[in-house]
């Protein structure tokens, strides 16, 4: 409905009906469940080819449209007096005198000598914005396109002209918000670039209009403002929209400074704060609509300030849900969701030097995973005689072909922690630890992620140069699922974390092995020329066919490409991880062959994990001591680089 410039405001009762408007004082009601679009305008004389001063009524092309936060039946559309309908539209009312300043030497035929121009975008003296106070019925706010700032506080019986004094005579008040904390608070943002005046023109009231005071301070003299809003969840917190860009003030408007942030350089048109998902939505000209989300950060801020070299931010509490963050396949959607975890925001003064850590807690203080800001440093090397083994090489920080999924997903999830000057961003994804990984390890189906925590209470630890600062935060369950309750959550998560930590007793033996068998191989290597190494060539076969044995057991060693395990059969440690994929594919408990299956497959396992240990104590023994007696280096088991808990 409407046309290109026009207003638009839903029904509050049902979306589906839209009022908008356009050019000529066009009103229209569009019902989107029947496809009936109905001319509802308050005046309905078609104006074309007239001047403003030959009309009853004066419509800017895009005058205001709104319905009353307190009755979804009142309906009110602004001329040059307010309208007000309490039937969508079936009839109108004036609920006020003029209130513009009616020069009737700005009412004139639009164009020149030759020819007129008049298809009413040109009237001028009308009311331009409206708004109806959130907090008392019948306070109403209006400003003109020349200047002018009226109040009534009875519903429209009286009406008091409360122009700001000192403003510029015929200024165009471009927005009003009346404050959503005190009935006697508005805003005003006015405009006069139209007249070569390029300044930023921000009024506050606290007296219905008594007094104004003039709130630009920090915007640029050369960015006019558009619009002025109050935050709904934090008084004195206000978000202002100019020709280059957003501002903030935390103080009510006796200061400002930038909120650009990614935003392009662009003209701030409107904003609007939704109350409930706390969010901040700009519209601008000509690059689409923004949304600024996590507005609890400027709250905290506006409440306490940030002080010090570093602050954490009390996270939002946050929903424990099934699915993935975006991005999607480009074809399959546009647009970003919001973070699927737990998002924590933090401040640095300055970019550290040194290390930084975000760890996460369970309620008790018992830590469930961490994350730091740089890799790890390399653990020492292992003592012993001659060349020590080598470390097995770090487990990968992010999947790189190595896991391959078909209905699962068994990616890495570590990832470093943000340290830069200023505000920080990290979003947990609300996972334990991972099970360990080995280089080269494929997969099929299998799910290696540690399990996602359950819903409860939970801290998160931001520790800088020695210092330390928690903050608590809640996980909450889906609130689509009504048939499963705690005990349910802990079973599946119990069975999950039983199933990691075999896979990381799986992995981390299948590590030690084939560090073993490469240390074998290097000995057997260096004593091929010496005497006596027949004895240790034989038998380093022997132990090194036994090790292998119980790898190949393990772990499927012929996949060197995503689809091997096609050809090859997978071995217990993929079955095992397929199994976490069956038990994480949905909030709920365990299914009795789920459990079965585990106890199978964990049998198995343990029996070749028993192998190998009998190896360790015997066989490398053994074997080290043969190599003794020929005076060589003997062969080091050191323990796993990486546990996975």
């Amino acid at each position: 409905g409407g046309g290109e410039s026009g207003w638009i405001a839903p029904y509050p009762k049902d979306s589906d009906i839209v009022f908008a408007g356009s050019y000529g004082g066009l009103i229209t009601r569009y019902d989107h469940h029947t496809g009936q679009l109905r001319n509802v305008s308050p005046w309905p004389e078609n104006p074309m080819g007239q001047g403003a001063n030959d009309l009853k009524y004066r419509f800017q092309w895009n005058f205001p449209i709104l319905f009353s936060p307190h009755d979804a039946e009142t309906l009110y559309a602004g001329g040059n007096v307010l309208f007000r309908s309490q039937n969508q539209g079936q009839n109108w009312e004036v609920i006020s005198p003029d209130l513009t300043r009616n020069d009737k030497s700005k009412q004139g035929s639009s164009g020149g000598a030759i020819t007129k121009d008049n298809t009413s975008v040109e009237y001028y003296c009308t009311i331009f914005t409206a708004m109806e106070s959130p907090l008392k019925a019948g306070i109403i706010w209006t400003g003109s396109d020349d200047g002018l700032v009226h109040v009534t506080r009875d519903n429209g019986k009286n009406w008091e002209n409360v122009t700001p004094r000192g403003m510029p005579e015929w200024i165009q008040i471009n927005s009003l918000d009346a404050s959503p904390h005190d009935p006697a608070t508005a805003y005003v943002a006015a405009t006069a670039y139209k007249s070569d005046d390029f300044k930023p023109y921000l009024y506050k009231t606290s007296d219905y209009g008594k007094t104004w005071k003039k709130i630009v301070s920090g915007i640029p003299n050369d960015a006019f403002t558009r619009v002025v809003r109050e935050d709904p969840n934090r008084r004195g917190l206000l978000y202002a929209g100019t020709e280059t860009g957003l501002y903030v003030s935390f103080n009510d408007g006796e200061s400002w400074q930038t909120l650009q942030l990614n935003l392009p350089v662009v003209p701030i048109t409107d904003l609007i704060v939704h109350k409930g998902e706390k969010d901040l939505i700009a519209a601008t000209q000509g690059r689409s609509f923004w949304v600024l989300d996590d507005l609890p950060v400027l709250h905290q801020m506006a409440d306490a300030g940030v002080a010090g070299d570093a602050f954490l931010f009390k996270p939002e509490d946050s929903y424990r849900f099934q699915g993935s963050n975006t991005p999607l396949p480009p074809t399959a959607t546009i647009g970003e969701n919001p973070a699927n975890g737990a998002v924590v925001y933090y401040y640095l003064k300055d970019k550290p030097a040194s290390q930084i850590t975000l760890e996460f807690l369970d309620s008790s203080g018992r830590s469930i995973k961490k994350f730091m800001s740089k890799a790890p440093e390399p653990p020492p090397p292992a003592p012993g005689a001659g060349a020590p083994p080598q470390t097995p090489p770090a487990q990968p920080q992010a999947p790189s072909g190595e896991e391959v999924e078909s209905g699962g997903s068994g990616g890495a999830t570590s990832r470093r922690i943000p340290a830069e000057a200023g505000l920080n961003r990290f979003v947990w994804d609300t996972r334990h630890e991972d099970a360990a990984r080995f280089p080269g390890l494929i997969l099929w189906a299998g799910e290696l992620r540690g399990p996602r925590a359950v819903p409860g209470l939970y801290q998160v630890k931001l520790t800088v140069g020695g210092k330390t600062w928690t903050q608590a935060f809640e996980l909450k369950r889906d609130p689509r699922l009504t048939t499963i309750n705690q005990a349910d959550f802990a079973k599946q998560f119990d069975l999950l974390i039983k199933i990691r930590d075999k896979l990381t007793e799986t992995h981390n033996a299948i590590t030690q092995i084939r560090e073993v068998r490469k240390q074998v191989d290097e000995l057997v290597k260096r004593v091929k020329d010496q005497p006596g190494s027949k004895a240790i060539t034989d038998a380093a076969k022997s132990l090194n066919a036994k090790l292998t044995g119980i790898e190949e057991e393990l772990y499927q060693t012929k996949n060197q490409s995503s689809q091997d395990p096609l050809n090859y059969p997978i071995r217990l440690n993929n079955k095992l991880a397929a199994i976490a994929g069956v038990v994480a594919s949905a909030d709920t408990v365990p299914t009795e062959q789920s459990y079965t299956v585990y106890e199978e497959q964990v049998s198995k396992i343990n029996a070749q994990l028993q192998r190998f240990e009998q190896a360790m104590r015997t066989d490398l023994p053994a074997f080290n001591q043969l190599v003794r007696e020929q005076n060589i280096p003997a062969v080091i088991v050191k323990p796993p680089a990486n546990s996975g808990q």
